[in-house]
């Protein structure tokens, strides 16, 4: 058995279980554990509940939302200083929640699951919210339609807000959609975690993490049908044709009106041509 595939094994098993029983932090640090082999899991989650426990001496007596989510802020990025990376964004320790919990610097997602895990032990429920472009949180008491920026210090955002975002991020024309703002299941939380690994590694130009990253994101999320195109591109530049072909021909059979198909097939036009040489 490879170093990797107790925690993969472990992660799998973990996110097998009923949406609310999964223990997201303990899934992540699963994930970190890949890397990090003599991760001890026990103690980061200790760390999360004693800061949790401090937390909880911090909060006002009105148990007012807004009030809670500025105990907090307060606590979170004023005491502790957690705070996003931006000098070195692109660092794949931002994605790791072992790291972050040491070095108290991450991207959005990764500082938002600091952020719920908090909150959840304290009392006050929140979930993820995949946003195109910046991961958000938001709380899950009462329906309410507020959103937490964990990368920006804990910014208190409303549905305009998100939809001003989305036109600066991606241009006027842009449209956020309904669901792009509800609650996600640990699940998908987990993937988008491996997604942005994954687009890290492949900037960093380290293929093998890259696929690594894939490889468990089909693990645990077997419909992110994207992820076998986006493999068997990778196998095809590395000259390895055979699985190229076949994660490439799954994708199509899943998506065979894919606005990229014309390319894909074009991909596999090449593949066949190679394979049929003498």
């Amino acid at each position: 058995m490879t170093h990797s595939a107790l925690p993969r094994e472990r992660l799998y098993h973990e996110l097998r279980r009923p949406d609310n029983e999964v223990n997201l932090a303990r899934a992540a640090l699963y994930m970190a554990q890949e890397d990090y082999p003599d991760l001890a899991i026990a103690d980061y989650l200790t760390m999360l509940d004693r800061m949790a426990e401090t937390l909880s001496q911090r909060l006002p007596p009105s148990p007012y939302p807004l009030k809670i989510i500025g105990a907090i802020n307060d606590y979170l990025f004023g005491e502790l200083n957690f705070q996003g990376n931006r000098i070195a964004y692109y660092d794949p320790r931002n994605s790791f929640l072992n790291e972050v919990l040491e070095r108290r610097v991450g991207i959005p997602i990764t500082l938002s699951l600091v952020y719920l895990e908090l909150a959840q032990r304290i009392g006050f429920p929140m979930a993820g919210v995949s946003m195109p472009g910046h991961f958000l949180i938001r709380p899950t008491v009462d329906d309410m339609d507020l959103f937490v920026d964990p990368f920006n210090q804990g910014e208190v955002l409303f549905e305009q807000d998100c939809r001003e975002r989305i036109g600066q991020m991606f241009g006027d024309s842009a449209q956020l959609e309904p669901q792009q703002l509800a609650p996600i299941t640990p699940t998908v939380f987990l993937a988008r975690m491996l997604t942005n690994l994954k687009m890290i590694y492949l900037q960093n130009k380290n293929v093998p993490k890259a696929l690594d990253a894939i490889n468990r994101i089909l693990l645990i999320y077997p419909e992110a049908v994207t992820e076998w195109r986006d493999r068997g591109l990778i196998h095809y530049q590395q000259g390895q044709l055979e699985t190229a072909q076949l994660d490439l021909e799954r994708y199509l059979y899943q998506h065979p009106d894919a606005t990229d198909a014309f390319e894909i097939r074009r991909v596999l036009d090449q593949i066949e041509r190679v394979q049929d040489e003498p």
